[in-house]
């Protein structure tokens, strides 16, 4: 595997093209000369080391060999080459979502270069709170700026078309305008930090199978209102310094060398300055095709389409595109435009100001972030008699579930941290306070850490490229549960899940729960429930798991994700009551996988090794598919308990005749005994005589304060007409139909808790664009 990645990095063509040391003397220099003068006295290999990264050295903790470049950074991802004949500087790159991914050892160094693992995305979106994700974000910019990096490979922002999707984890919402604003968020947090975050993957990266290559068919309408609107909302409000383009194809083209997508709407529509760059060997159909002698991506396409550098870089990427220059078969002007956007970039870096990074960001402090963040991201899912928050530290807690013992801090891949340590959820109710059966404890762990390694040395002999197995659960027998039953207070059951990159997850024994975990929930519940006893479900997962099945046997269900670093300190607190539960669903959980409108197109044909797949659902993907067609989910988009209660009153609008925009107002009271936040969702439903729409869409969403008991709060939106508007592809075009719109404001996408309604007199066209994404094959689509 070490030749393969630094196969990668070699040949780094910073070729003085054949100039003497003179001649490179009189050479403009970066810093001094202008971006032109830089460009203008460029060779063509110069051009194409600027427009092609250097590989991968020193990615995955592999030292750089006698020859081969240093690195900046262990473990960083790339970055833009440097060109010594101009003093151009190379950047650093470094992964990911979840916080900085680096190697956190060195050879020869004694020190250690920890990273905070900060919560999942799912998690984070989960707070629907946009303050505290910016305070997140800027808690990750400090490292990434004081460990030496430029930019952060995140936020990624892919729509949860589908459960089984692998990087799920990694992405935040089956919904576009909760995707964007707290990628908006995310992103404004870490660049106050002046380092630069790298919005991905763009756009329509909504599986792992054959990511590479598969050609994803999917509609402008459909593209525009769900795949593309969270990447526009974010890159508009927040302007990330660079964008990632997606592996997949879009309607035949590769997204890295579509027009349409980088140019048309990115460019021109958006108005985006920035640096777009390839995700990690974008528009090779494979991994193995990149060591073909002689394979190459269509560099030209590439840069054309405005793909202005192609990561990591290969040698045969920098040969092809540095003839292709000297030939004058690439577009010149793409070329010089795509050199001076890298230029701007660098410009903006702390490379660019020598800024003296100090290795030692404050771990400490961000790990209160992080705890405070994955606590607030939990979601209760069921909470029957007020089993929970458990109070009583005085009496045992039955704990069972490999994941107790092993808590899942974060998913793999590009999405995982080396963080100093992770807390389990034995750990967070030790430290709180809490008495966990001994005896129980004592049979788990020698189990798990067994379970742990054989799943490390899987891991290890497979690769980069293993996939993720779930732990086989422990089974206690009946009679030692049923002792259980009688001495502990309360039973807690963990259930874990991890995925990442290159695998979707699996129908079973994944997103249904394996026969052992059905026992186990079986086996404890009848012992406890005969007790008197209640019995809780802790949810260790990082996307959708089927519930309807088993819900309704135990007492309380409590979704922790797969909350960082701190998570079991993180579910501690919500367990005790310290923080009040104030989570929301961000995407729906269905009764059935077969529920969902993309499970009869997903991962696409053929089955094997798909190459095509077929968008048919168009729009009506999660809560708008099961809202519109009377699908009952098991939990609704948007949904989340809380240990007290809220009531929704004096909801008012400006106007019931909507012009420019409509101001919407709620007032929301804690009717409840204790503290606590509520998250207010306004729907909005609209006439549908130009084309067919949902039978409500988010608009707007908002958080409270902690509202104290009998407190009250009134949180205030505007409407504008884009969010009023469908694209109707007729007229390329976002419209706000004329008509009764209504206005459904609620606990989530079904609790509306109150209404309003309001008129607009004649079509408002929104915002005229250009036409895009045509279809490449003849596709009917899903209409309600």
């Amino acid at each position: 595997m070490r030749n393969y990645i630094m196969k990668l990095g070699v040949g780094v063509l910073v070729a003085v093209g054949g100039l003497q040391l003179a001649t490179a003397q009189k050479a403009p220099q970066y810093g001094k000369a202008s971006i032109d003068e830089l460009i203008q006295a460029m060779t063509p290999e110069e051009k194409a080391a600027l427009l092609v990264g250097p590989g991968m050295p020193g990615y995955a903790g592999l030292v750089p060999l006698e020859g081969e470049p240093d690195v900046r950074v262990l473990g960083e991802a790339g970055g833009n080459d440097k060109v010594d004949r101009l003093a151009i500087p190379e950047t650093v790159f470094a992964d990911g979502p979840a916080g900085l991914r680096i190697q956190p050892k060195r050879q020869n160094d004694p020190n250690t270069y920890y990273a905070t693992a900060f919560p999942v995305g799912t998690a984070l979106a989960s707070t629907w709170n946009t303050d505290l994700i910016e305070s997140v974000g800027e808690a990750m910019g400090e490292e990434v700026k004081e460990y030496g990096v430029d930019v952060l490979l995140a936020p990624a922002l892919n729509i949860h078309r589908n459960p089984l999707n692998g990087r799920n984890f990694e992405y935040y919402s089956e919904d576009p305008l909760v995707a964007g604003k707290i990628a908006s968020a995310y992103i404004q947090g870490i660049q106050s930090n002046d380092v630069g975050t790298s919005i991905k993957h763009f756009a329509a990266n909504n599986q792992e199978t054959n990511r590479l290559s598969v050609n994803a068919h999917i509609t402008e309408r459909a593209m525009r209102e769900i795949y593309l609107r969270g990447f526009e909302i974010a890159i508009k409000e927040a302007k990330p310094w660079t964008v990632m383009t997606a592996y997949n194809k879009l309607n035949g083209k590769y997204a890295s060398a579509s027009n349409d997508l980088l140019t048309a709407i990115l460019r021109d529509e958006w108005g985006y300055k920035g640096l777009v760059m390839t995700d990690w060997f974008g528009g090779y159909p494979s991994f193995e095709s990149i060591l073909v002698e002689g394979t190459v991506s269509d560099v030209v396409a590439q840069i054309n389409a405005g793909n202005d550098l192609l990561m990591p870089g290969t040698e045969t990427q920098r040969e092809a595109l540095a003839k292709a220059i000297a030939d004058g078969t690439v577009n010149e002007e793409a070329v010089n435009t795509s050199l001076r956007r890298i230029l701007e970039y660098i410009q903006r870096t702390p490379t660019t100001d020598s800024y003296k990074f100090s290795n030692k960001p404050d771990l400490e402090a961000h790990a209160e972030v992080t705890r405070k963040a994955a606590a607030e991201g939990m979601i209760l899912l069921k909470n029957d008699d007020n089993a929970l928050p458990f109070t009583n530290k005085s009496e045992t807690i039955a704990v069972f579930g490999d994941h107790s013992y092993s808590f899942i801090a974060g998913g793999t891949g590009s999405g995982d941290v080396n963080e100093a340590y992770s807390i389990s959820l034995l750990q967070g109710l030790n430290n709180a306070g809490y008495s966990v059966d001994k005896e129980l404890q004592a049979l788990y762990e020698p189990f798990v850490e067994k379970a742990v390694e054989d799943e490390n040395k899987r891991r290890e002999e497979v690769g980069l490229l293993a996939d993720n197995k779930r732990l086989p659960e422990m089974l206690p027998n009946a009679d030692l549960v049923a002792a259980k039953a009688k001495s502990a207070a309360v039973a807690v059951i963990t259930l874990g899940r991890n995925s990442g990159e290159q695998f979707d997850r699996k129908i079973d024994d994944d997103f249904y729960l394996g026969q052992d975990e059905v026992k186990l929930i079986n086996t404890v519940t009848k012992a406890f429930h005969a007790e008197g006893k209640k019995v809780i479900v802790i949810l260790n997962i990082g996307g959708v798991i089927e519930t309807a099945s088993w819900k309704d046997k135990v007492d309380a269900i409590l979704l922790a994700w797969q909350p960082g670093q701190e998570g079991g300190n993180s579910v501690a607190d919500v367990f005790s009551g310290a923080t009040n539960p104030s989570g929301k669903l961000t995407m729906t959980f269905p009764i059935d996988y077969n529920h969902h409108a993309s499970a009869a197109n997903w991962l696409g044909v053929p089955a094997e090794k798909p190459t095509d797949v077929y968008y048919k659902e168009g729009i009506y993907v999660g809560y708008r598919y099961f809202n519109t067609f009377d699908v009952q989910p098991s939990y609704e988009f948007g949904f989340g308990g809380s240990y007290t209660t809220f009531e929704y009153s004096d909801v008012k609008l400006n106007t019931t005749t909507f012009e420019d925009e409509i101001k919407v107002s709620v007032k929301v009271t804690n009717t409840g005994k204790v503290a606590g936040k509520e998250v207010v969702q306004v729907y909005l439903s609209a006439p549908a005589n130009l084309v067919d729409k949902p039978s409500e869409e988010l608009r707007a969403f908002g958080k409270t304060k902690t509202l104290k008991p009998g407190k009250s709060e009134t949180l205030k939106f505007t409407l504008k007409a884009k969010d009023l508007a469908s694209f109707v592809d007729a007229q390329s075009a976002w419209i706000a139909e004329k008509g009764t719109y209504t206005v459904k404001v609620g606990a989530s996408s079904e609790d509306i808790k109150t209404t309003a309604t309001f008129t607009v007199n004649n079509n408002i066209t929104a915002e005229k664009v250009n036409n895009t994404f045509d279809l490449d094959v003849q596709m009917e689509v899903l209409k309600n």
